[in-house]
């Protein structure tokens, strides 16, 4: 059964260390899954990470640490505004880039803030990753992507990643139309029937995902409120000390 996903918001962040207009291939990959998005209604913004002043640290808003300037405190409006949230980043040396450590680095700068509910902020959200790269690494990356998202307090559906990888060695990165001089069509991993269908997987059940969460207003208070465990509220948790 077909859903409405028009009122969901989605935010793809790419993590290339490349500032714009350099090509990125992470983000060719990208646009697969945002196209997608975009033809089921869901509203969605990309944002390149290395095209802002964002300082290293784990702070909300690192000019009152000595820092000149920080877009983050901007940047966070627009995460926090949306119910997905997609990391896409290159490998490099086997892991995800630089800028994607950054970038949960700034995440968990904002995870103890709290919802309405008195939950952690990212509570209610749903979290996916899409990698590319030459040789091998992207269940590497969205293993540590994934992990970082959850602890955070995003909810990660089933098949939340997607990838495309080039053989060993120098070669042509997803997306390249020519390589060593000569012309390759169709564009390099587009005829890849494994990165076509875990991006289409991925993309939808972030969609469902998010929609489930939306139509109940997230999740339950009941037994995860930081509010109302600092306030004194146990459910039925005892401390083992004390039996």
């Amino acid at each position: 059964m077909k859903n409405d996903f028009s009122d969901l918001k989605t935010v793809y962040i790419n993590c290339t260390l490349k500032k714009s207009p350099i090509q990125s291939h992470t983000r060719i990959l990208m646009d697969v899954s945002a196209n997608i998005m975009k033809s089921e209604g869901v509203a969605v913004e990309f944002i390149r990470f290395a095209d802002y002043d964002i300082p290293v640290g784990v702070q909300p808003d690192m000019t009152k640490d000595g820092y000149d300037k920080d877009d983050w405190p901007e940047l966070y409006k627009k995460i926090e505004a949306a119910n997905i949230l997609i990391i896409g980043t290159p490998i490099w040396l086997g892991e995800r880039s630089s800028v994607a450590s950054k970038l949960i680095e700034r995440l968990y700068a904002m995870s103890g803030h709290q919802n309405d509910k008195g939950q952690y902020v990212y509570y209610g959200k749903v979290g996916g990753c899409l990698v590319t790269g030459n040789e091998d690494g992207v269940k590497h990356c969205a293993m540590g992507i994934l992990y970082a998202l959850q602890h955070l307090g995003y909810s990660i559906p089933p098949q939340a990643d997607a990838g495309w990888i080039g053989d060993v060695g120098p070669g042509p990165s997803y997306g390249d139309t020519e390589w060593d001089g000569k012309k390759i069509n169709p564009p390099v991993g587009y005829d890849s029937d494994f990165t076509n269908r875990n991006t289409t997987f991925m993309t939808y059940n972030l969609m469902h995902l998010a929609k489930m969460l939306k139509a109940q207003s997230g999740y339950p208070a009941y037994g995860n409120s930081r509010k109302d465990w600092d306030d004194g509220t146990r459910w039925e948790f005892e401390n083992p000390e004390y039996r």
